[in-house]
């Protein structure tokens, strides 16, 4: 069975499939540099020491990912903080994700929610 052939990036170089061009890798990293130049402190984002002491506590008690039971890495609101504020030091709105499930599905399950 045939695979894909490689293909032509717009910088001009060859790729193959499954890849990422060198260039775009730059592109996203002076993108995120960008962005994290704007983007507010954690204590400023409510994530101070009281949240880091939850979070610690809760990953103790759950260390395993809600979803796929790898070792969790993230403590996810279940209920986002922008819809309820005052959950913010709730246990009971805290899940345990490794970090591919909290960077993934979850965040794209809330985009799609914030969409609606």
């Amino acid at each position: 069975m045939p695979s894909k052939p490689a293909r032509l990036c717009g910088c001009g170089i060859r790729v193959d499939p499954g890849v990422r061009c060198p260039c775009q890798q730059r592109m996203d990293a002076a993108r995120k540099a960008r962005f994290d130049k704007t983007r507010p402190s954690a204590a400023a984002r409510g994530l101070d020491g009281d949240w880091r002491r939850l979070r610690a506590a809760h990953l103790r008690e759950h260390p395993n990912c809600r979803r796929c039971g790898a070792p969790a890495r993230e403590v996810d609101h279940i209920v986002p903080r922008s819809v309820a504020p005052e959950r913010r030091l709730d246990p009971t709105n805290l899940q345990s994700l490794c970090t591919p499930c909290h960077s993934g599905a979850k965040q794209r399950e809330e985009r799609r929610n914030l969409a609606r």
